[in-house]
């Protein structure tokens, strides 16, 4: 019930001749090219996961510093 070699290779040629060499190149890039640009989303995603949490404490860290910088001072009327 499993295909043999000289099947998949008759497969192939109708394909070959079906599709032309050309596009089946183009086809094979494109996808190749998908594949690829998927790899580097997923790690660009990790990426940034991994990264923010390193920013929050920076963030909070500046504003706690802004906090220590603030002046207090009493506001006077006019009379």
């Amino acid at each position: 019930m499993g295909f043999s070699t000289t099947h998949l290779l008759i497969f192939l040629v109708i394909i070959i001749v079906i599709f032309g060499t050309k596009k089946l190149r183009n086809i094979g890039s494109d996808l190749g090219g998908a594949v690829k640009g998927f790899k580097d989303g997923m790690k660009e995603g990790s990426d940034k996961a991994a990264d923010a949490p390193a920013a929050a404490p920076q963030q909070v860290a500046s504003s706690a510093t802004a906090a220590k910088e603030t002046i207090d001072v009493e506001a006077k009327t006019k009379a």
